[in-house]
C-alpha cells in the first residue's frame, strides 16, 4: 500500500503486475510498464535500481542490518520513511544527511547500489512448513 509504479511514479502499483528483480519482486501500475520493464536491457534497469531497491524494502521483502552511509549498526530512533519505505541510520547526523535530500536524490544516496550494500540490505526470509 502506498507503494508506487517504477516507471510512472504518480501511479499506484497492482499487486498482480510484477517482475523479479534481485531475489524479489518489483511492481507497476499497468501491463505497459511491466513490458517495458520486462524488454529492459541489464544497463536500462541499473539506472532503475535505486527505485527498485526502494520499493524491495517498502514492499517488506528486503530488510536492513547496516546505516547506508556509514555501514554501522542502526539506532532505532532515527527511523524515516523514503517513498514508502521505513530506513534507519547509525545516529542522528546520517539521519540529518538524509532528510537533507529531497526526492530522487534522497532515493539515490539511500537506496543506490552502494548505499544498499552498505546498509547490508538483505532479502527476508519466509519460514517453511
Amino acid at each position: 500500500e502506498g507503494v508506487k509504479c517504477l516507471l510512472q511514479e504518480s501511479k499506484a502499483t497492482n499487486v498482480e503486475k510484477h517482475a523479479k528483480y534481485k531475489e524479489g519482486n518489483v511492481y507497476f501500475c499497468c501491463n505497459n510498464c511491466l513490458g517495458k520493464f520486462e524488454k529492459m536491457t541489464d544497463e536500462e534497469k541499473t539506472k532503475l535500481a535505486a527505485k527498485a531497491n526502494c520499493q524491495l524494502v517498502a514492499t517488506k521483502q528486503y530488510t536492513q542490518e547496516l546505516c547506508p552511509f556509514s555501514g554501522k549498526e542502526l539506532n532505532d530512533a532515527t527511523a524515516i520513511k523514503v517513498n514508502g519505505a521505513e530506513v534507519k541510520f547509525c545516529c542522528n547526523n546520517c539521519k540529518g544527511k538524509a532528510e537533507k535530500l529531497e526526492g530522487k536524490e534522497q532515493v539515490e544516496e539511500i537506496f543506490g547500489e552502494k548505499a544498499f550494500e552498505k546498509g547490508k540490505f538483505k532479502p527476508v526470509k519466509h519460514e517453511t512448513k
